[in-house]
């Protein structure tokens, strides 16, 4: 199984949305299927038809937590790091103007917080690169060159 990479503070929070899914989400959805069975023939009850849909997407998301979560991989802050790596907050420059970036698991990306994704063509083009080093990435207009500037 693939590594999910969360920060701590990430991994606390996919907790705490699992634990409220599995307590009070399913209560909530085992009443409003009980309720539904009151209004008669299940067969054309859209209140029933609505709550078994939410159960089920219920159902899915706890089952997706509960994956993500065996297979997790803590991010720790990577100061003073010699090169790029999961976790590491590092600053480019592109065309004059300066960027500042953080490798993150692909579940906390926030681009306009400049969070990205180990796993993006971004993120993938920074891995292992070093202060100095240039970083080329192929965009739809052509490639893009990046100088990294510092590693924080």
């Amino acid at each position: 199984m693939a590594k999910h990479y969360l920060t701590h503070d990430r991994f606390l929070e996919l907790q705490n949305e699992l634990k409220e899914l599995k307590t009070s989400g399913r209560k909530a959805v085992s009443e409003r299927l009980k309720g539904a069975k009151e209004f008669g023939d299940l067969s054309e009850n859209s209140e029933y038809a609505e709550a078994k849909e939410e159960q089920d997407r219920l159902e899915r998301r706890i089952f997706e937590l509960e994956e993500m979560l065996k297979n997790v991989a803590i991010i720790k802050k990577a100061s003073g790091a010699a090169e790029i790596v999961i976790g590491s907050t590092f600053v480019v420059s592109k065309n004059g103007k300066e960027f500042t970036y953080q490798i993150v698991g692909s579940n906390e990306t926030k681009p306009e917080e400049g969070k990205i994704s180990n796993e993006s063509p971004l993120g993938r083009a920074f891995l292992g690169k070093k202060t100095g080093d240039s970083a080329s990435v192929q965009t739809p207009n052509g490639a893009v060159e990046y100088k990294v500037v510092s590693i924080e």
